[in-house]
């Protein structure tokens, strides 16, 4: 692979180049794209971005020329919210769902999340690794680069490391770069059944402090809800995790107002995340103490509650709105970035300008990675995505399209879907629409 890469032939450049921190209000919309743009890439990082016209003659002779071909081109997509480490799925519950059963009842008779840490616990490393790798392709399809991961599944601490070794262990084999995150307090296992808060102390004692000495994590997240756990469990829990220098994220009011947005703003966790039954003064909390709301309709879609977090609030109020996937076997069974886009440009009202970004540097800064990606600028990795279309509008208008055509990584390529389809043209004719 030649150390300088040069791209050329972009319809749209979206760059996202900006202020160093993340948007708020009408700076959400403002991609700075560059019509007929071209970049310059040096040992992984971009060294230039502009005009064709301005960047071609700067391309040094040894560099590796990539020819977009009338696409547009965007920095990867940042997944900040992802359960991607499991074994088996949950297709039979979602045949129930489909048949009148709610989530909650499911879970109540055994299923939901338990029936997933069953198999999980019963998986071998090995068999979890293979498993994962598969999603791990899923995410590059869509043009992922990055994946905040959590683990979650197996509730005991031999098997909450087995997961969170797995997650290091596809950080080491696959090119997409994954953020751990802790969620031991995913839900009461059922060995703890009617012992809540015994088995917070388990994790509290126990589990964070075996995560911690392995550094398998850089985040600890928790479940405050009913039926999980409580805003006292929860604070506790994230207490000790930051004495352990854990930063901290919240399962924040998504099937009521559990006071998770509140507590996130207390403890100024970096992220309160799902939000669908948040209130006023949970929004005016998070703006205050700057915690930035991980937004998930996947898993409205996928539940088909019909109740998706209030994002033209959230945006108008000030407030960084974050998408992501909430990749998982049961509520949200997918890794398709476009599909979220989708849903949060027709079911949220967020422009897809302002979706784009909170896919973007926005997800970058809600994972501490702000200087490091998520815009196509001089310094940054070369982590950037060819997309079959000639227009962003196209990647939530076209839903349920794949529209990576190619993905690159640190300026390696990554994945390449003309290699699996050979259908593909060699160009689109080149448009410039307006920005």
């Amino acid at each position: 692979m030649a150390d300088t890469l040069a791209l050329i032939g972009c319809s749209q450049l979206v760059t996202l180049q900006g202020p160093a921190g993340p948007r708020t209000g009408a700076a959400m919309r403002q991609l700075r794209i560059i019509p007929d743009g071209a970049l310059i890439a040096r040992n992984g990082r971009i060294e230039r971005t502009g005009e064709r016209s301005r960047i071609e003659p700067l391309i040094p002779k040894d560099a590796a020329v990539i020819d977009a071909g009338g696409r547009i081109v965007l920095p990867g997509f940042i997944d900040a919210h992802t359960h991607p480490v499991f074994a088996g799925n949950r297709a039979d519950e979602f045949e129930r769902r489909i048949a009148g059963e709610t989530y909650q009842q499911i879970a109540s008779a055994g299923g939901g999340i338990l029936s997933t840490v069953r198999r999980t616990r019963a998986a071998s490393e090995e068999e979890l690794t293979a498993q994962a790798k598969r999603h791990v392709e899923w995410f590059l399809r869509g043009g992922t680069t990055t994946v905040e991961a959590k683990s979650g599944y197996g509730l005991s601490l031999e098997d909450e490391l087995k997961i969170l070794r797995v997650i290091r262990r596809l950080n080491r084999e696959m090119p997409v770069r994954f953020v751990p995150t802790f969620l031991g307090m995913h839900t009461v296992p059922p060995e703890y059944a009617g012992r809540r808060q015994e088995y917070a102390r388990l994790v509290e004692s126990e589990m964070l402090p075996a995560v911690a000495r392995e550094s398998l994590a850089e985040y600890c997240d928790v479940f405050c809800e009913e039926g999980a756990f409580s805003v006292e469990d929860s604070r506790r829990v994230l207490g000790a995790a930051r004495r352990l220098g854990l930063q901290t994220r919240i399962h924040a009011d998504q099937l009521s107002l559990s006071g998770g947005a509140l507590l996130a703003a207390e403890l100024g966790a970096a992220t309160a995340d799902h939000l669908e039954c948040v209130d006023e003064a949970g929004i005016a909390a998070l703006r205050e103490s700057g915690v930035q709301p991980v937004l998930l309709p996947g898993s409205v879609y996928a539940l088909g509650t019909g109740r998706y977090a209030p994002a033209r609030q959230m945006i108008e109020a000030g407030l960084a709105v974050v998408l992501a996937t909430d990749c998982n076997p049961g509520s949200s069974p997918t890794p398709s970035v476009p599909m979220i886009l989708s849903l949060a440009c027709t079911q949220m009202k967020m422009t897809p300008a302002e979706a784009i970004t909170a896919v973007t540097i926005h997800a970058a800064h809600s994972l501490g990675r702000g200087h490091e990606i998520g815009t196509l600028e001089p310094g940054k990795r070369a982590d950037f995505v060819i997309h079959d279309c000639a227009d962003y509008r196209e990647l939530a208008y076209y839903f349920g399209v794949e529209h990576a055509a190619r993905v690159f990584i640190d300026g390696a390529e990554v994945f390449n879907r003309h290699r699996l389809t050979q259908c593909l043209p060699d160009s689109l004719p080149l448009q410039v629409p307006e920005a």
